[in-house]
This record gives structure tokens, C-alpha cells and sequence, in this order.
């Protein structure tokens, strides 16, 4: 078996992609999306007729026919996706959105009232939200309803430990975004699979939760090298770019050991993270601090540069 095939019996695979041939070629479980992924669909030849839909129903659902246009694009590309892969889908909430509760639960109403339109179930979507503490507590609320939700651009043990207690169904704690911080503050290049940032950050919230026995799903995220998925094989899931797919896929070596497949029991802590601590940690943390912000700013960034390509097509 080459290394993909290794890695798939011992993790879920999860495309990080947007692109349907793409899918279609690694066959994994489940795909992920975000604003930068949607931007890079939306321009592929087979998304136009999709995106013309979308801009025809923002029309008539009244508000800002831009926005909406770009949630409804947002669950078309998802429907593509759940017609290939026999697991889930997720789909993001708008970034503009991390600091506003209330409102990322609304938003995360309407996508998925907009799944159930097109005869998906709510089980076979994750909704993407920010691990922000108010990205947090709205997948608390809407955990409670049956809308299973993935937190995204996460970066420290304080963001894993808020989302486990909060019962979300699972995590992207990021890897390589980790790294290329730790590269670009300490000047070094040399880091490997044992000694990346990234990697431990990620198993040691790994450790965490099966040491304590949550259910939330860790799915790393977020790589920059086959060695650093290697690193994680029998995390979870792995979300993985059709690049590093393709090469995992040529690889006829071994696949490296990974995490261990059993860690010992922990007691949970006796009372749960408050929000005081949940700020005062991730502040203490200058990477997930920055990082976190970053992110934010990247998303949006590419949902400005979503509405602009809907804009002219209007």
C-alpha cells in the first residue's frame, strides 16, 4: 500500500479542498471549506452555473444580495461535495462574525435551513465557526439544537480545552500555521517532524482529550508536509490539500508511526475553563494570539474577494 492507503487505516482522511475533481481523486471521508477555498471553487468552470443560481436566488431572498448570494454559493459547492463523499461537509460562517454570538447562530440557522432546501440532512454538515470565545459558545447553543459544528483556527490547549467542555463535535487544530510562527520568530528552519511546533501542539491536545475521555473529534489541520501528517497518523481525522494527497499517495514507503494508540486516563478538571481564564491564556499565548487573529483577517479577506467576483457577475 502506498502511504494515503497506510494513512486511511489508521485516520479519517478529510479533503481540504473545494475542488470536486480533486475529491473525486483521493476519495476521502469528509471535505472541508472555508472563504479561501470557496474563492479558489467559484473561479473553476464548473461552479459557474452555480454561481449564477446563486446570484439569481439572492435576488428574491431579499437583504444584501451580494452576502447572501455567497452563503447560498457556500451550500451549493457543499451539495457537489456530499454527491462524492459518504461523510460530511463543512461550511464556515461568515469570519466577519467571530465576535458576535447572536449572530453567528443565526448564520449558522440559515446555512443550514439552506441545506435542509436541498434534501440534505443537518448530520451531514459541520458548521465552521472561529475558536474565538464567542465562536465557542455559539456552537454550545447550537450543539443543543443538532447542528454539529467544526472550530477552526485553533492554536492553543485553552481554545481545545473551552471547545471540549462546550461539547463541540470537532476541532481543526492548525499545524502548519503553528510552524511558520515559529519560524518566522525564532529565525529557524531546520525543525522535523519530532521537534515541529505544530505537530506537538496538536498531540498533546490529542493526549488531552482521549486522556479524559472527551468525545469532541481532533482533526488536524492546516499541514505544510507529509512529515508533519505522518507525524499525526491516528489523530482522528486529518484534513489534507490535494498536493499533499498526491504525494502521500506516491509515497510506496512506510508510513511513520505516529500518535500512540493508547494514553493513560486523566481526571477532567473540576470545574470548567471560565471566560476570564479562556482570554487571559490565549492572551499569554503571542502565537495562537496572532495566529488567531491572522486568521480572521485572512478569511475575511478572501469573503471581501468572494462577494467582489459575485458583485461583477451580478
Amino acid at each position: 500500500m502506498n502511504k494515503l492507503e497506510q494513512l486511511k487505516q489508521r485516520s479519517l482522511v478529510v479533503a481540504d479542498t473545494g475542488d470536486i475533481e480533486a475529491i473525486r481523486r483521493y476519495h476521502p471521508q469528509d471535505a472541508t471549506t472555508n472563504p479561501s477555498l470557496l474563492y479558489k471553487a467559484a473561479q473553476l468552470p464548473q461552479y459557474q452555473d452555480h454561481l449564477k443560481s446563486a446570484l439569481q436566488w439572492a435576488h428574491s431572498a431579499g437583504g444584501d444580495i451580494v452576502q447572501q448570494a455567497a452563503m447560498k454559493l457556500a451550500v451549493a459547492i457543499g451539495v457537489e461535495i456530499l454527491k462524492i463523499v459518504p461523510g460530511v461537509v463543512s461550511t464556515e460562517v461568515d469570519a466577519r462574525l467571530s465576535f458576535d454570538t447572536r449572530a453567528s447562530i443565526d448564520y449558522a440557522r440559515r446555512l443550514i435551513a439552506l441545506y435542509e432546501q436541498e434534501g440534505i440532512n443537518r448530520d451531514r454538515v459541520l458548521i465552521k465557526l472561529a475558536s474565538t470565545w464567542e465562536g465557542i459558545q455559539a456552537a454550545s447553543i447550537l450543539e443543543k439544537e443538532g447542528i454539529g459544528c467544526n472550530l477552526t483556527l485553533l492554536f492553543s490547549q485553552c481554545q481545545a480545552v473551552a471547545c471540549a467542555e462546550a461539547g463541540v463535535t470537532l476541532i481543526s487544530p492548525f499545524v502548519g500555521r503553528i510552524l511558520d510562527w515559529y519560524k518566522a520568530s525564532t529565525g529557524r528552519n531546520d525543525y522535523t517532524a519530532e521537534d515541529d511546533p505544530g505537530v506537538l501542539s496538536v498531540a498533546s491536545i490529542y493526549d488531552y482529550y482521549k486522556s479524559r475521555g472527551y468525545e469532541t473529534i481532533v482533526m488536524g489541520a492546516s499541514f505544510r508536509n507529509t512529515g508533519e501528517i505522518e507525524a499525526l497518523a491516528g489523530c482522528d481525522k486529518l484534513t489534507i490539500s490535494p498536493q499533499l494527497l498526491q504525494e502521500l499517495q506516491d509515497d510506496e514507503g512506510t508510513l511513520a508511526a505516529g500518535l500512540p494508540s493508547e494514553v493513560a486516563s486523566q481526571p477532567a478538571p473540576a470545574a470548567a475553563l471560565s471566560e476570564a481564564e479562556f482570554r487571559y491564556q490565549l492572551n499569554d499565548d503571542a502565537m495562537a494570539t496572532e495566529k488567531l487573529a491572522e486568521g480572521i483577517r485572512n478569511f475575511v479577506a478572501d469573503q471581501l474577494k468572494l462577494e467582489a467576483l459575485l458583485e461583477q457577475q451580478r
